[in-house]
């Protein structure tokens, strides 16, 4: 396949060269010079030329990716060869042109050095823009190409702050992320999320395990794993008196530091995504319920005994298959209007919210005690405050592992019930035993 843009035109001398290799027959793939044509010049320098570019290669072997700067991957390894003449790229049809595409180009690089987590500086943004005036118009000989040289130059130092200008401004908008992962006596399960949240593509600012109870055991693979991690690890502990989620959360709240928090449980398995898609998908007046993918029985503890949390939509032994896939740009179309907008079928295995959100429902009511209704209590709080539900779908994907169902007590669930109705009937805005305690 011979691939050229809108903008590029085949010199002579290349069309000539292309001919005669068909002739003698193709045999790997074939890069070419491309020099570009700007305000009526060809430019040879300002680290313009010899833009190279592949621009020949057989369809069996090569395939594009990328989204900004495209390019071509290879499945197997080919030669490399390189056609005579040069490819003539009309690269802007003028100075307004040109800033237009290097504003748009530099929002597009921001987003992607934010999602690799690369960050910007004060002396970035200062130095980085003169050491590459200096690089192109000096080293790479910019002055010989005369005012454009220049004008090439000054706009590709703009680039350069606009790059690193932008980055700061995602990440001064980006709120800080508390992860708050409630555990107990798990410490198997506990280890597979730890190493999950260590392969983050985006790291929460600050990890808090609220612990309801768990014995030195779970107490020590914390500090071994705080280790690993370059963000504070905090360990919130109270003690064992029967299932207390509520109040070990109202802790892990009221010590978090950060403006968004997410609350996962201690058996959750997160795709690298995870952290990320819940900061993409925060907004304001509004808190987030991710879906999860069930593991059965017999995977669990396979992957348990090897430390595998290697998950893909084609593993063995899962649920909920169609919650495994991710996909961002679908992710945020669907998310909008996907799933129920009430209290129901809400799960805190994987929940988001804004800090002060919670705190101005005074966070999760310690009435409810015992497993039940504490979670689906806490939502209408929200609701009645005015913060909507948003369902994440293909996004923020979580890997449930197998555990043996809670014992319930059915005296204990069915005052938790009560509560809850109380809850709706009441319009309940805010509680009385919440997590103003802690703070």
């Amino acid at each position: 396949m011979l691939s050229i843009d809108a903008d590029e035109v085949l010199s002579e001398e290349l069309e000539k060269s292309i001919v005669y290799q068909k002739q003698v027959g193709f045999e790997g793939y074939y890069t070419v010079n491309r020099v570009n044509n700007y305000l009526g010049k060809k430019i040879y320098h300002c680290g313009w030329y010899p833009d190279k570019k592949i621009r020949i290669w057989s369809r069996v072997d090569g395939f594009w990716t990328g989204v900004i700067h495209e390019k071509i991957e290879f499945k197997i390894r080919v030669k490399a060869c390189q056609l005579n003449g040069d490819l003539i790229h009309n690269s802007y049809t003028g100075i307004e042109n040109h800033l237009q595409i290097t504003n748009k180009y530099t929002t597009l690089i921001a987003q992607e050095y934010f999602k690799k987590d690369k960050k910007s500086s004060s002396f970035k943004l200062v130095f980085s823009p003169i050491f590459g005036f200096f690089r192109d118009y000096i080293f790479k000989q910019g002055f010989r190409d005369g005012w454009r040289g220049v004008i090439i130059c000054m706009i590709a130092a703009y680039s350069t702050f606009l790059k690193y200008a932008k980055l700061k401004e995602l990440y001064a908008m980006c709120p800080t992320v508390s992860l708050i992962i409630t555990t107990y006596n798990s410490v198997d399960k506990l280890e597979m999320v730890l190493l999950s949240v260590l392969k983050q593509k985006r790291q929460p600012d600050e990890i808090i395990i609220a612990d309801d109870g768990s014995t030195e055991e779970t107490k020590r693979l914390i500090e071994k794993y705080t280790e690993y991690f370059s963000i504070p690890v905090y360990h919130c502990w109270q003690e064992d008196n029967g299932f207390q989620a509520s109040k070990i959360r109202n802790k892990g709240i009221a010590k978090s530091s950060s403006e968004y928090i997410i609350i996962i449980d201690g058996d959750i398995v997160l795709n690298k995504n995870f952290i990320e898609d819940h900061i993409l998908n925060a907004s304001k007046n509004y808190f987030i319920q991710g879906s999860r993918v069930l593991v059965s029985q017999k995977e669990t503890l396979k992957r348990i005994k090897f430390l595998n949390i290697k998950f893909s939509p084609f593993s063995f032994g899962i649920k909920n298959r169609i919650n495994t896939f991710h996909w961002a740009f679908l992710s945020r179309f669907v998310s909008k209007n996907y799933g129920r907008k009430d209290f129901n079928g809400v799960r805190s295995c994987n929940m988001s919210f804004w800090k002060e959100d919670l705190l101005r429902i005074n966070g999760f009511d310690e009435n409810f005690v015992g497993w039940g209704r504490e979670d689906n209590e806490l939502v209408v709080r929200l609701l009645n405050n005015g913060i909507k539900r948003k369902n994440i779908k293909f996004g923020a994907v979580a890997y449930h592992l197998w555990h043996e169902e809670n014992k319930k007590s059915d005296e204990q669930l069915n005052k938790n019930q009560k509560s809850l109705e109380d809850a709706i009937s009441a319009k309940k805005i805010t509680c009385s035993l919440g997590v103003n305690q802690y703070l």
